[in-house]
């Protein structure tokens, strides 16, 4: 497994501890001139789930693999928050916030993998 392949899973578990739902982790390899290798979208009910999911992710990611976020932008509002590991980037909405911007639809090029939501 590579170091890619660890952080996406590391990533995706940090989601899950907080219950972020709608995981979608969309392959952006095949594509020119993207700013990464992948788009990890979720989505938390509420600002304060959104900066849950943030927090558990940037834990998750550290205790497993030593790596930190090169910047987190968005914490303020919480509305969305992305979260920029160089080759993968995670955006982390609230439901009305992702449904407007709707990112997997513009990668929809991008070979995308949904995640069951854990119950």
């Amino acid at each position: 497994m590579n170091e890619t392949t660890t952080l996406i899973e590391k990533i995706i578990e940090g989601i899950q501890e907080k219950k972020g739902k709608q995981i979608v982790v969309a392959d952006l390899n095949e594509i020119e001139d993207t700013i990464c290798k992948y788009f990890i979208i979720c989505q938390g009910n509420s600002p304060s789930q959104v900066l849950a999911i943030v927090d558990s992710i940037k834990e998750h990611v550290r205790k497993e693999t030593g790596t930190k976020a090169y910047a987190i932008d968005g914490q303020r509002n919480a509305q969305w928050v992305a979260m920029d590991y160089s080759d993968v980037i995670v955006h982390i909405f609230l439901p009305e916030v992702r449904h407007f911007y709707n990112l997997e639809h513009l990668w929809a090029d991008a070979k995308l993998t949904d995640i069951p939501d854990l119950d």
